[in-house]
């Protein structure tokens, strides 16, 4: 595998069961994610996608191989362990915002550096320079329904990566986004990748977005495999 890689999935396994039947997501999967890179995860729906990220993101233990972050295996680590690892190392986008509806930009993007036990002034200055970076500093006092779809996604954006983490993991994270609002956020998630020199892995079916990442993968009888 890659000596500079940030993420590593080592011969990943993960099975579940249905009933009677076995269904295996994961079949002895390799990956590797290097810092500053972009890859797009495209494959059908169905094919594993959300399970990849899960696994990768530490919120579903392997079956069996190991998920490496920074050097550190973490396929077996307890959940205490996995979720701190989690809060502090890992970022989280999905396709709906989930933005608290009760709290402004600003504050939804405060609040996971509050549970990390920023103080409040430093908090607020991080989420702050986020916004502005995201080119939405003048929303910061808005709440989430007072917001377009591209900015809740932006918020999303800066909330997910406003405890500096290793990696950034998204799972369609355009999906519900017009397609030039999509090219609007996928460049503000771009630029903010490159500026930080995080790693991020996108499933997306937005093939055009694809192509303008470092690189494209899918999954294939279980396999991770460029394409």
């Amino acid at each position: 595998m890659m000596a500079d890689a940030i993420v590593e999935l080592r011969s990943v396994e993960r099975h579940y069961q249905q009933g009677t039947k076995r269904l295996t997501i994961l079949n002895g999967a390799d990956f590797a994610l290097r810092r500053g890179e972009i890859v797009a995860l495209v494959a059908p729906s169905g094919a594993g996608k959300s399970t990849l990220l899960h696994t990768a993101g530490l919120l579903e233990r392997p079956d069996a191989g190991d998920v490496v972050l920074a050097g550190r295996a973490c396929g077996r680590l307890s959940d205490e362990d996995r979720t701190a690892i989690r809060r502090n190392d890992i970022g989280f986008v999905y396709q709906f915002h989930h933005l608290l509806p009760e709290f402004s930009a600003i504050e939804n993007i405060m609040m996971p550096q509050l549970v990390r036990g920023l103080a409040v002034k430093e908090a607020r200055d991080r989420a702050a320079q986020l916004l502005d970076y995201m080119k939405i500093g003048k929303r910061a006092e808005h709440r989430p329904s007072e917001l377009s779809g591209g900015e809740q996604q932006r918020v999303a954006i800066a909330r997910a990566v406003a405890n500096a983490p290793l990696v950034l993991l998204a799972d369609e994270p355009t999906g519900n986004l017009d397609p030039v609002t999509a090219g609007y956020v996928f460049e503000a998630l771009e630029a903010l990748v490159r500026q930080s020199g995080l790693a991020a892995l996108i499933a997306t079916h937005n093939h055009e977005l694809a192509g303008r990442m470092d690189r494209r993968v899918t999954l294939a009888d279980g396999k991770i495999v460029d394409f």
